[in-house]
């Protein structure tokens, strides 16, 4: 599974032609769009709540998270617009982490508006991930496919481009088979996060 994704070729991209890139594609008539995120640590400057937790305000957090709600259900009418099927799947760690801890409550407000998420104990794919971790990857249709980058600061640093089809047909199976194994967003959240007490500020 993934066998041949670290040797495929691909286009780096920059922050802002990603971005640019993402949407054109994402317009351009596919059927789906695959997120697989499988990082513990990242940093996500300019998002409010995000902000407040790493300035350990907890409950300031999570009450800032709310504010978006108008633009997820927005993005996510906008794919519905556009016949577009989105779906994520989380990797989580045990002990969660902080950051973790954090973006699962972003990802309830997503669920909350109809995003369809599933979650991933790290635990059952250590099989998979013995000579490296599945990729943090995002995949529109059969058209192309991002693996998206970070600096050494867990800061959004651009994306890789990948167009190989079957490439992106291997990476798709990949992510079909463990979104099949992963558990509801809802039924993980209320088990695992909700009894949580406040993480430490920004992890």
């Amino acid at each position: 599974m993934f066998d041949s994704f670290s040797d495929g070729l691909f286009e780096r991209l920059a922050r802002p032609a990603y971005h640019e890139d993402f949407y054109r594609v994402l317009k351009s008539g596919v059927e789906h769009q695959r997120k697989l995120e499988r990082g513990q640590h990242f940093k996500e400057r300019g998002f409010p709540s995000w902000e407040a937790f790493a300035a350990g305000r907890w409950e300031e957090a999570l009450e800032l998270v709310e504010e978006k709600r108008t633009a997820y259900a927005q993005q996510f009418a906008e794919a519905e617009d556009l016949g577009v099927t989105q779906r994520r799947l989380r990797v989580v760690e045990f002990p969660v982490t902080p950051y973790v801890q954090w973006e699962l409550h972003v990802l309830r407000l997503r669920v909350d508006v109809g995003d369809r998420i599933r979650i991933l104990d790290a635990r059952t794919i250590a099989d998979i991930e013995r000579k490296q971790p599945v990729p943090e990857v995002v995949i529109l249709g059969d058209e192309v496919m991002y693996e998206v980058q970070y600096d050494d600061d867990g800061n959004a640093d651009g994306a890789k481009r990948y167009g190989d089809p079957a490439l992106i047909a291997e990476t798709t199976a990949g992510f079909e088979a463990l979104y099949a194994r992963g558990e509801p967003f809802t039924d993980f959240f209320e088990r695992e996060i909700v009894p949580l007490p406040p993480p430490a500020a920004g992890g």
